[in-house]
């Protein structure tokens, strides 16, 4: 094996131009999570399903003059590019030239838990995401998480300071929206 194999890190403007000269198929679900392409099988019938109640609740929960997005690529610094489950950004962002802060973000985790945990977990807040949550089929609950911080030990050197585990029992709420209450019960579908 040879000792000097190292990795290729790359900037997100590099990852456009490849996705822009077709160097990745139109099948391959990848992402840019600091400056490391990641690869993804597609979505199962399961999530799938649990992206769909998520979007369908998030919209009754803002209502008009914002914008439910997702899947879809959320340009975070020059060497990110994820692409969240679901994303919420205010509709008078629109006009700003592709440029689009989220007011929370969820990413519907199986299989793809611990990187939904820790890197881009890690990533969103170093972003300053205020508001990140996983709806984690994996253990039937909502992981909240909040108060973004600096962290020198956490992938990105940030991670939430606040992490609460709601259960199928429970509603939450959306620092944006927070009169809305959304059963956890019905995000999990």
């Amino acid at each position: 094996m040879d000792t000097d194999a190292r990795t290729r890190r790359w900037t997100r403007a590099e990852y456009e131009r490849l996705i822009d000269i077709g160097f990745f198929g139109p099948g391959d679900w990848i992402e840019l999570v600091g400056g490391e392409v990641v690869v993804s099988g597609p979505p199962g019938s399961r999530h799938s399903a649990a992206v769909r109640a998520v979007q369908d609740a998030l919209r009754i929960a803002f209502g008009p003059g914002w914008e439910v997005r997702g899947p879809g690529p959320l340009a975070l610094d020059d060497e990110s590019e994820p692409e969240p489950d679901v994303a919420v950004v205010s509709g008078r962002d629109e006009a700003a030239a592709g440029a689009w802060r989220p007011v929370l973000v969820v990413e519907v985790s199986d299989s793809s838990l611990a990187l939904d945990r820790d890197g881009k977990g890690s990533l969103y807040a170093r972003a300053g995401v205020d508001d990140y949550w996983i709806v984690n089929l994996v253990d039937g609950v909502v992981e909240v998480r909040r108060r973004p911080a600096r962290a020198p030990a956490a992938v990105f050197g940030w991670r939430y300071t606040s992490v609460e585990v709601c259960g199928p029992g429970r509603a939450v709420s959306p620092l944006a929206a927070p009169r809305a209450r959304l059963r956890v019960a019905d995000l999990l579908r």
